[in-house]
Protein backbone atom coordinates (compact mmCIF):
# COMPACT_ATOMS: atom_id res chain seq x y z
CA UNK A 1 0.00 0.00 0.00
CA UNK A 2 1.74 3.66 -1.15
CA UNK A 3 0.98 6.34 1.65
CA UNK A 4 -2.05 8.15 -0.68
CA UNK A 5 -3.98 4.90 -0.34
CA UNK A 6 -3.65 5.23 3.10
CA UNK A 7 -4.49 8.98 3.54
CA UNK A 8 -7.09 8.17 1.50
CA UNK A 9 -8.17 5.68 3.79
CA UNK A 10 -7.75 7.59 7.03
CA UNK A 11 -10.26 10.76 5.42
CA UNK A 12 -12.92 7.92 4.46
CA UNK A 13 -13.17 5.91 8.03
CA UNK A 14 -13.32 9.78 9.96
CA UNK A 15 -16.51 9.48 8.84
CA UNK A 16 -17.51 6.18 10.63
CA UNK A 17 -16.95 7.28 14.32
CA UNK A 18 -19.01 7.95 16.45
CA UNK A 19 -18.81 9.26 20.43
CA UNK A 20 -21.03 8.15 23.19
CA UNK A 21 -21.17 7.71 26.57
CA UNK A 22 -20.38 4.23 28.13
CA UNK A 23 -23.48 4.13 30.15
CA UNK A 24 -21.84 1.47 32.90
CA UNK A 25 -18.22 0.86 33.58
CA UNK A 26 -16.51 -2.41 32.06
CA UNK A 27 -15.55 -5.41 33.54
CA UNK A 28 -12.16 -5.83 31.39
CA UNK A 29 -10.12 -3.25 29.88
CA UNK A 30 -6.93 -3.93 27.19
CA UNK A 31 -3.35 -2.27 26.87
CA UNK A 32 -1.91 -3.01 23.53
CA UNK A 33 1.85 -1.61 22.85
CA UNK A 34 3.94 -2.64 20.52
CA UNK A 35 7.94 -2.32 19.52
CA UNK A 36 9.51 -2.96 16.44
CA UNK A 37 13.21 -4.68 15.95
CA UNK A 38 15.30 -5.86 13.06
CA UNK A 39 16.71 -9.32 12.04
CA UNK A 40 18.96 -9.75 9.41
CA UNK A 41 18.26 -6.63 8.07
CA UNK A 42 14.28 -7.32 8.23
CA UNK A 43 12.23 -5.33 10.63
CA UNK A 44 9.75 -6.57 12.46
CA UNK A 45 6.28 -5.80 15.21
CA UNK A 46 6.27 -7.25 18.47
CA UNK A 47 2.94 -6.31 19.28
CA UNK A 48 1.59 -7.31 23.19
CA UNK A 49 -2.12 -7.15 24.63
CA UNK A 50 -2.44 -7.27 28.08
CA UNK A 51 -6.46 -7.81 29.97
CA UNK A 52 -6.68 -6.36 33.49
CA UNK A 53 -10.03 -6.79 35.29
CA UNK A 54 -11.54 -3.79 36.31
CA UNK A 55 -11.78 -1.35 38.59
CA UNK A 56 -9.42 -3.94 40.55
CA UNK A 57 -6.89 -4.17 38.10
CA UNK A 58 -5.87 -7.74 38.35
CA UNK A 59 -4.12 -9.39 35.52
CA UNK A 60 -7.10 -11.77 33.26
CA UNK A 61 -4.71 -12.86 30.34
CA UNK A 62 -2.15 -11.40 27.88
CA UNK A 63 -1.83 -12.45 23.90
CA UNK A 64 1.47 -10.85 21.83
CA UNK A 65 3.00 -12.27 18.59
CA UNK A 66 5.97 -11.16 15.99
CA UNK A 67 5.42 -9.99 12.72
CA UNK A 68 7.06 -8.60 9.40
CA UNK A 69 6.49 -4.96 9.33
CA UNK A 70 5.81 -4.24 5.55
CA UNK A 71 4.86 -0.35 5.49
CA UNK A 72 7.06 2.69 5.98
CA UNK A 73 7.33 4.67 9.36
CA UNK A 74 5.37 7.54 7.89
CA UNK A 75 3.61 9.89 10.98
CA UNK A 76 0.34 9.87 11.40
CA UNK A 77 -0.14 6.88 9.41
CA UNK A 78 1.34 4.33 12.10
CA UNK A 79 -2.07 2.49 12.03
CA UNK A 80 -0.36 0.49 8.69
CA UNK A 81 2.38 -0.29 10.87
CA UNK A 82 0.94 -1.62 13.54
CA UNK A 83 -2.77 -2.13 13.03
CA UNK A 84 -1.88 -5.64 11.27
CA UNK A 85 -0.15 -6.99 13.71
CA UNK A 86 -2.88 -5.92 16.56
CA UNK A 87 -5.16 -7.43 14.54
CA UNK A 88 -3.75 -11.13 14.64
CA UNK A 89 -2.95 -10.90 18.02
CA UNK A 90 -6.91 -9.59 19.25
CA UNK A 91 -7.68 -12.60 17.39
CA UNK A 92 -6.27 -14.87 19.37
CA UNK A 93 -7.12 -13.63 22.91
CA UNK A 94 -9.68 -15.72 25.03
CA UNK A 95 -11.24 -13.01 27.05
CA UNK A 96 -13.59 -9.75 25.76
CA UNK A 97 -12.31 -6.77 26.68
CA UNK A 98 -14.85 -3.91 26.56
CA UNK A 99 -12.62 -1.36 26.41
CA UNK A 100 -9.40 -1.03 25.00
CA UNK A 101 -6.32 1.46 25.51
CA UNK A 102 -3.50 1.97 22.51
CA UNK A 103 -0.59 3.68 23.34
CA UNK A 104 -0.83 6.01 20.68
CA UNK A 105 -3.69 8.72 19.43
CA UNK A 106 -7.61 7.98 18.77
CA UNK A 107 -9.08 12.16 17.36
CA UNK A 108 -5.35 14.18 18.62
CA UNK A 109 -4.67 12.88 15.15
CA UNK A 110 -3.89 15.34 11.81
CA UNK A 111 -7.36 13.45 9.92
CA UNK A 112 -8.82 12.56 13.46
CA UNK A 113 -8.17 9.06 12.61
CA UNK A 114 -5.12 8.10 15.23
CA UNK A 115 -4.59 3.84 15.73
CA UNK A 116 -7.16 4.07 18.72
CA UNK A 117 -9.60 5.32 16.38
CA UNK A 118 -9.02 3.06 13.15
CA UNK A 119 -8.63 0.22 15.68
CA UNK A 120 -11.95 1.11 17.18
CA UNK A 121 -13.83 1.07 13.86
CA UNK A 122 -12.55 -2.55 13.65
CA UNK A 123 -13.34 -3.94 16.99
CA UNK A 124 -16.54 -1.87 17.09
CA UNK A 125 -15.93 -1.19 20.98
CA UNK A 126 -14.51 1.75 22.89
CA UNK A 127 -10.92 2.59 22.13
CA UNK A 128 -8.15 5.25 24.11
CA UNK A 129 -5.80 7.04 22.94
CA UNK A 130 -2.92 7.17 25.51
CA UNK A 131 -0.07 8.66 23.97
CA UNK A 132 2.97 10.18 26.06
CA UNK A 133 3.71 13.23 23.68
CA UNK A 134 1.88 15.56 21.10
CA UNK A 135 1.14 14.23 17.43
CA UNK A 136 -1.40 17.09 16.73
CA UNK A 137 -3.27 20.05 18.50
CA UNK A 138 -2.63 22.96 20.11
CA UNK A 139 -3.33 22.75 24.14
CA UNK A 140 -5.30 25.47 25.78
CA UNK A 141 -2.33 25.02 28.55
CA UNK A 142 -0.12 22.57 30.54
CA UNK A 143 -1.45 21.01 33.63
CA UNK A 144 0.79 21.11 36.39
CA UNK A 145 -1.16 19.43 39.34
CA UNK A 146 -2.66 15.69 39.61
CA UNK A 147 -5.59 15.58 38.03
CA UNK A 148 -5.79 18.91 36.11
CA UNK A 149 -6.70 18.84 32.62
CA UNK A 150 -6.70 21.47 29.63
CA UNK A 151 -8.44 21.14 26.22
CA UNK A 152 -6.06 19.64 23.35
CA UNK A 153 -7.75 21.74 20.05
CA UNK A 154 -7.19 21.58 16.05
CA UNK A 155 -6.69 24.30 13.83
CA UNK A 156 -9.73 25.03 13.82
CA UNK A 157 -9.89 25.55 17.92
CA UNK A 158 -12.35 22.13 17.94
CA UNK A 159 -11.58 19.74 21.02
CA UNK A 160 -9.89 16.94 19.91
CA UNK A 161 -8.43 15.49 23.05
CA UNK A 162 -6.82 16.28 26.69
CA UNK A 163 -3.75 17.02 28.11
CA UNK A 164 -3.69 15.48 31.71
CA UNK A 165 -1.17 15.17 34.45
CA UNK A 166 -1.50 12.06 35.84
CA UNK A 167 1.46 12.41 38.24
CA UNK A 168 3.05 15.06 39.98
CA UNK A 169 6.15 16.26 38.52
CA UNK A 170 6.01 14.29 35.29
CA UNK A 171 5.16 15.50 32.38
CA UNK A 172 1.59 15.05 31.13
CA UNK A 173 -0.47 12.72 29.09
CA UNK A 174 -2.19 13.60 25.80
CA UNK A 175 -5.72 11.64 26.08
CA UNK A 176 -8.25 11.05 23.39
CA UNK A 177 -10.79 9.35 22.49
CA UNK A 178 -10.69 6.66 19.90
CA UNK A 179 -14.03 5.37 19.16
CA UNK A 180 -17.58 4.57 20.95
CA UNK A 181 -16.73 6.59 24.01
CA UNK A 182 -16.39 10.41 24.94
CA UNK A 183 -13.83 12.37 25.91
CA UNK A 184 -14.95 12.52 29.63
CA UNK A 185 -15.09 9.30 30.23
CA UNK A 186 -11.69 8.47 28.63
CA UNK A 187 -10.03 10.64 31.53
CA UNK A 188 -12.19 9.09 33.71
CA UNK A 189 -11.41 5.62 33.02
CA UNK A 190 -7.71 6.77 32.60
CA UNK A 191 -7.76 8.20 35.80
CA UNK A 192 -8.93 5.41 37.46
CA UNK A 193 -6.17 3.63 35.75
CA UNK A 194 -3.33 5.48 37.15
CA UNK A 195 -2.08 2.73 39.92
CA UNK A 196 0.14 5.24 41.24
CA UNK A 197 2.35 5.71 38.08
CA UNK A 198 1.98 8.37 35.09
CA UNK A 199 1.15 5.66 32.63
CA UNK A 200 -2.62 4.25 33.43
CA UNK A 201 -2.28 0.26 34.34
CA UNK A 202 -2.93 -1.42 30.90
CA UNK A 203 -1.23 0.19 28.73
CA UNK A 204 1.73 0.51 31.23
CA UNK A 205 1.27 -3.12 31.59
CA UNK A 206 1.58 -4.09 28.06
CA UNK A 207 4.44 -1.76 28.09
CA UNK A 208 6.37 -3.95 30.70
CA UNK A 209 6.04 -6.95 28.73
CA UNK A 210 6.92 -5.71 25.60
CA UNK A 211 10.28 -4.57 26.50
CA UNK A 212 11.08 -7.78 28.61
CA UNK A 213 10.01 -10.12 25.31
CA UNK A 214 11.91 -7.32 22.91
CA UNK A 215 15.33 -8.16 25.16
CA UNK A 216 14.55 -11.97 25.05
CA UNK A 217 14.21 -12.13 21.63
CA UNK A 218 17.30 -10.13 21.50
CA UNK A 219 19.45 -12.22 23.49
CA UNK A 220 18.82 -15.40 21.60
CA UNK A 221 20.22 -13.36 18.50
Amino acid sequence: MEADEALDIQRELVNHLRFSPLGQMPRLIAGVDSSFFTVDGNEYILTVIVVLSFPDLEYVEKKYLTNRVNFPYIPGLLTFREGPSFVKTWKRLHSEPEVVFFDGQGTAHPRGLGLASHMGLFLERPTIGVAKSRLYGTPDDIPKKLGEWFPLRNPDKEIIGSVICTKKDTKPLYISPGHLITLEDTMRLVMSCLNGYKIPEPTRQAHILTQRIKREKQTEQ
